[in-house]
């Protein structure tokens, strides 16, 4: 009986080892669908040149990624911009930092009634996301394609209280983000996410975020882990021109890369 708890044990110190150690040419990286675990499908031939596998773990939440990166499960993600990776580590006390910033999922302003902003009318009416993070990133573009004035253009919390200027009244309805794109031909103009115009298949906005936007989708590791080997192969196969090339032919301008 000894023996079969003695070979019990080892075997599971054996399977455990397996699974706690990772392949040191093994790259794991969290990623959300569409278009993250995209761009790091297409970089895995060139990691494979540099001598890494890299393996796609998929989510569809916000929350479970940074878990996963902050208890090693995972080496990186890629799914979000800093200023939540900021406010995450504020909430839940986490230390992961962004080794570099990939693309920008920019907000849009798309029309079924006019083709550029000058042709904005007194009273016309402009959808918004509702979402507080959005809603401000959405005036902040409005204010920079000079539309209405904010008190703090800077401020990513910037509500429609700090609208200080506008001119032409526009009159802004904040809406659940998901349904702008279904509302197009209910509004002038909307303000729409760069996830959910992909889903509509809108193409040609009349304006949007650029690279100066602070809302760039970054590759997160944990603080400690920036000098590893694979951590810098990771950056610079997703910084790499082919990945910029690849980014700007197969999303048309819905997504923008920032290096």
């Amino acid at each position: 009986m000894k023996k079969i708890y003695t070979f019990l044990l080892i075997t599971l110190l054996l399977f455990g080892c397996k699974n706690i150690h990772k392949k040191e040419n093994e790259i794991i990286v969290g990623a959300t669908p569409i278009p993250h675990a995209e761009i790091l499908e297409f970089i895995k031939p060139i990691l494979k040149q540099e001598g890494y596998e890299l393996k796609i773990i998929p989510y569809t939440d916000y929350v479970t990624p940074n878990i996963a990166l902050q208890d090693g499960s995972i080496d990186a993600n890629f799914f979000q911009h800093l200023p939540y990776l900021e406010k995450t580590n504020q909430d839940r006390g986490f230390d992961l930092i962004s080794i570099g910033s990939i693309h920008i999922e920019p907000l849009s302003i798309y029309s079924n009634k006019i083709h550029n902003l000058n042709e904005l009318k007194e009273k016309d009416i402009v959808a918004i996301p509702n979402d507080p993070s959005n809603l401000a990133r959405a005036l902040i573009l409005l204010h920079h394609q000079g539309l209405i004035t904010l008190k703090d253009p800077s401020n990513l919390n910037s509500t429609q209280q700090d609208i200080v200027k506008n001119p032409k009244k526009l009159v802004i309805k904040p809406l659940e983000a998901g349904l702008l794109a279904k509302i197009l031909n209910d509004v002038t103009i909307a303000v729409i996410n760069g996830n959910y115009a992909l889903q509509a298949h809108l193409n040609n906005p009349i304006a949007q975020e650029g690279k100066e936007s602070p809302y760039a989708n970054i590759l997160a590791i944990k603080k400690g882990n920036e000098n590893l080997p694979k951590i810098k192969a990771l950056i610079n196969a997703l910084q790499n021109e082919k990945t910029k090339h690849f980014i700007l032919e197969k999303y048309q301008g819905a997504i923008i890369p920032v290096f």
